[in-house]
């Protein structure tokens, strides 16, 4: 058990509080004058935290800098302070004894809708309605798209030059379905690319056409590519502004600390529509494109793209992922759309997993924060949320004539239990740590042209048959995050069925977030801001 202190150890105690306060009063630091023209100095700060956490070491009690003596009448401690400096006076540190402000840390949620689908090589035409399919579950604030087979997979768009003109036609078809009512629909955004192709000809016009579409639907700001944290720490909102319009380098220290932040931050949204285009990349026939509600552009900052091949000679582009890296606030976000190998042979799965494993090694991103210390993830797995969407391929190990018997009763947990990527989930083979929703529709491969038939039905040759299976799969990884529906379309578009994910995640939306900058000495971890300088003095009664 503790002794009591005596009288004598709390005169000793006040000898030394005494004579500490003259040595630290007569350090002299740099003046400076703060915004509102009080004069105080940089290593008043220090010296008040020495101050204090030594009165609280040396009387063994949590010391309250606005602690009253008895009887409301000022201790002679407290006369000391007043008399010794009125600068240190205008420290609040009071702060040191009560709660962190509400709202200092707050989390705020978005829906995000993310559809993958295989288009079987095939263009769009100017009639496909992705409307209700966009819309399930209503608007959300981010849609991620990611599509497989834009283009015929043969040698001429794997080896010598992709064709553009059908990215160009979804992108037409995306913005319309998600910026213009079904019932005030204008064609002329979605046919600009047939005037391109009339107008000129070749690979070259069909390039441009892409260029052209992508430029119009994407938001006029490439500061979304590059660091904000420092926008985001000082809460300053990238807004519109006209051209020839300065910013005032004037005024208060803070605002010279975000005037290159702020006037970093305008942007202009070129389509007058609802969502914009934030990130699009085709390779081959993988195709990713990024849409966001206008007013969260200002929120968007460290986007990056990258890509992986592995298919012919297990590098071209036929197989393979494009995965997009973005923080929205101080949350962030990796979205990997993949190809990847495709065959229902015995150990086919296990080339599948490879791929994965290898798009998980090889995807680097490139390093484009400045903020020293930076957290910002330059691997799939560094980020708070990721989600994983494609044709991955995998198939049900099972006969076609066993799969087909518990088709028709609608038995999707048998053929589920038989599921090679959940089978070689569960044994940590891939994807290990990741989730998948619970999967309530028909597997999704492979149907007959135009049809509501699997494509086994319709023909005789064993070689042309395939098994139905789940190839088409929405995985995330990572905290934060909620799926609230996992649903297939019903387009007979292709011989795949589009299948889409919407989610909920959580977004830190503080001001205190990794790339705040603090102070590294007595009293780290405390915001800036909550230390500097203010208009009143502890005091005060």
């Amino acid at each position: 058990m503790t002794k009591s202190r005596t009288a004598d150890d709390s005169v000793k105690d006040d000898k030394n509080k005494k004579s500490i306060l003259p040595r630290i009063f007569r350090r002299k630091g740099k003046n400076k004058r703060g915004p509102d023209g009080d004069i105080f100095a940089e290593k008043d700060i220090l010296f008040a935290f020495e101050i204090f956490f030594f009165f609280r070491k040396r009387s063994g009690e949590q010391v309250h800098v606005q602690e009253r003596s008895c009887g409301g009448i000022p201790s002679n401690k407290e006369k000391l302070f007043r008399n010794r400096s009125s600068r240190v006076g205008r420290l609040n540190l009071s702060v040191l004894e009560r709660p962190r402000r509400k709202g200092f840390d707050r989390v705020q949620e978005y829906r995000i809708f993310v559809g993958t689908w295989n288009v079987a090589g095939k263009s769009p035409n100017i009639g496909l309605d992705l409307q209700d399919f966009l819309q399930v579950g209503g608007y959300s604030d981010i849609y991620v798209l990611g599509f497989q087979e834009i283009v015929p997979l043969n040698a001429g768009n794997v080896l010598v030059m992709e064709d553009n003109e059908p990215a160009a036609k979804w992108l037409a078809l995306i913005s319309q379905a998600l910026n213009e009512p079904r019932d005030e629909v204008d064609d002329s955004n979605v046919s600009i690319y047939y005037k391109e192709s009339r107008s000129t000809s070749g690979l070259f016009s069909q390039k441009s056409s892409f260029k052209v579409l992508s430029k119009n639907y994407s938001v006029d700001n490439p500061l979304v590519k590059t660091c904000n944290c420092e926008v985001e720490a000082c809460g300053v909102r990238r807004r519109t502004r006209k051209p020839g319009e300065f910013v005032d380098s004037g005024g208060s220290a803070s605002d010279e600390e975000c005037y290159s932040m702020s006037h970093h931050g305008s942007y202009e949204v070129r389509n007058n529509g609802k969502y914009c285009l934030i990130a699009s990349k085709q390779m081959v026939g993988i195709f990713l494109a990024v849409w966001v509600r206008s007013e969260l552009v200002q929120h968007i900052g460290h986007l990056r793209m990258a890509s992986v091949g592995r298919g012919i000679m297990g590098c071209l582009g036929n197989k393979g992922c494009i995965a997009m890296s973005m923080s929205l606030h101080r949350t962030t976000f990796c979205f990997v759309c993949s190809h990847l190998t495709s065959g229902e042979k015995e150990g086919d799965e296990l080339k599948r997993n490879a791929d994965v494993a290898e798009i998980l090694k090889s995807t680097q991103f490139p390093t484009i924060c400045k903020t020293p210390d930076s957290q910002i993830p330059e691997k799939i797995l560094d980020h708070d949320r990721v989600i994983w969407l494609g044709d991955l391929n995998y198939r049900i190990s099972l006969s076609y004539h066993d799969a087909r018997t518990l088709l028709e009763v609608n038995d999707w947990d048998a053929l589920l239990d038989k599921d090679q990527l959940m089978t070689e989930r569960e044994a940590g083979r891939v994807f290990d740590g990741w989730k998948e929703g619970k999967i309530f529709f028909a597997p999704t491969y492979k149907y007959w042209h135009n049809s509501d038939a699997y494509a086994g039905e319709m023909t005789k040759s064993k070689r042309k048959r395939r098994t139905p299976a789940w190839c088409d799969r929405i995985l995330w990884y990572g905290n934060g995050i909620e799926q609230l529906q996992y649903i297939r379309g019903e387009s007979r578009f292709s011989d795949h069925r589009p299948v889409c994910a919407v989610f909920k995640a959580r977004v830190d939306n503080s001001n205190n977030g990794r790339h705040r900058k603090r102070y590294s000495s007595v009293g780290a971890g405390i915001p800036l801001d909550e230390i500097m300088p203010q208009r009143h003095s502890f005091y005060e009664y």
